[in-house]
């Protein structure tokens, strides 16, 4: 069964919430769903992550490497 853009966009938004909660716990950031279009989910991050230096490495390496492993194919953009 294939999932529509709406039921991907429940899961993505799931997803995110719940690194949002890790990268809150444990270093004071936070991911924020922003869009999704059924190619490229649009996500902001805040709190402790706005201008830091590792802003890059989050959002590629957690973020969108954790969004591939369950949706591969996904563009991660980040929203500023």
């Amino acid at each position: 069964m294939v999932a529509t853009i709406n039921e991907k966009e429940i899961q993505l938004r799931g997803l995110i919430e719940k690194l949002s909660s890790y990268v809150e716990q444990f270093h004071g950031g936070t991911v924020e769903f922003v869009s999704f279009d059924g190619k490229a989910v649009r996500v902001r991050l805040g709190g402790a992550c706005l201008n830091c230096p590792l802003l890059p490495s989050t959002l590629h390496g957690w973020v969108a490497g954790t969004i591939h492993q369950f949706f591969p194919g996904l563009e991660v953009i980040e929203d500023k």
